[in-house]
């Protein structure tokens, strides 16, 4: 293997690894009792901005939050630049975070399939698989890989054991609009800009008119239409709204992984001995 192939072995876990990282510091802020609390929309302005030739270059919505302050308890206000259009008295959270931070707005509840610690520890095995694997280590970058397809494939089934506890219901929301995010800009080597689609909707929990922008997106306009509606998922329990409930398709895959992971334990055993 040459060296090129062997620095390549390193990217998938550092980048993981990352992510993991930055998502736990933003976890662990989450913690602290005086980190996020509740806020209530008082004015929400869409602003787009275009250039001569009338190519978008901003398009966002000036919000104006109200909340009470908890580490002085002073009523404030702020305003952030979100992508999701909210009705005037929706409730949002917004969270600090380190030193003296602005406070920023938490869009909508995490639903990643990876606990943040999970994706952090996987992302250092890769590193240390791809390590032995470049050494010729066989035995070490075997455990790696059991043990980060194993924790995979539990973590899985935990997420689907979580939303299946949870006995989401479902909750219908109507697209109302689209919103568009640019990935690319056409230059003289890529033909055409390219751009991701994500439906905003709204829906009605408690009485109370609510507006999201959903973390579902596709590369094709239309794939969602304006007028149709789409299922989301509500906590009875907490009141959240999510985007997934449990689906078996989640169970069985990490019943796979989790058996793939057991097995390439088990086949360590046949190199040892």
């Amino acid at each position: 293997m040459d060296q090129l192939s062997q620095l390549f072995l390193y990217i998938p876990g550092i980048i993981i690894f990352l992510i993991g990282s930055g998502q736990v510091r933003g976890w662990m802020r989450r913690l602290k009792p005086d980190a996020s609390t509740e806020a209530d929309i008082v004015s929400c302005v869409h602003i787009v901005k275009k250039d001569r030739k009338e190519r978008e270059q901003f398009n966002y919505y000036n919000v104006i939050a109200e909340f009470t302050d908890p580490r002085t308890h002073h009523r404030s206000r702020q305003t952030f630049k979100s992508p999701t259009e909210y009705a005037p008295g929706q409730q949002v959270r917004i969270f600090w975070g380190t030193g003296n931070e602005k406070p920023q707005l938490t869009e909508k509840e995490n639903e990643t399939l990876f606990h943040p610690v999970v994706l952090m520890v996987g992302g250092a095995l890769l590193i240390l698989l791809a390590l032995f694997e470049n050494q010729g280590r066989e035995v070490p970058a075997m455990i790696c890989l059991s043990a980060v397809l194993t924790g995979a494939g539990i973590s899985l089934l935990w997420n689907y054991l979580r939303l299946k506890k949870k006995n989401l219901q479902p909750l219908e929301a109507e697209i109302t609009q689209l919103y568009t995010r640019q990935i690319s800009k056409e230059t003289k080597i890529l033909r055409g800009s390219k751009f991701t689609y994500y439906p905003i909707v709204r829906y009605t929990v408690d009485g109370k008119e609510n507006i999201r922008r959903c973390n579902i997106n596709s590369s094709q306009e239309n794939s969602f239409k304006i007028g149709e509606t789409i299922t989301l998922y509500l906590d009875e329990e907490t009141g959240k709204v999510l985007e997934k409930n449990a689906s078996i398709g989640m169970a069985v895959g990490g019943a796979l992984v989790l058996i793939a992971g057991v097995l390439a334990g088990v086949s360590i055993l046949s190199v040892i001995l």
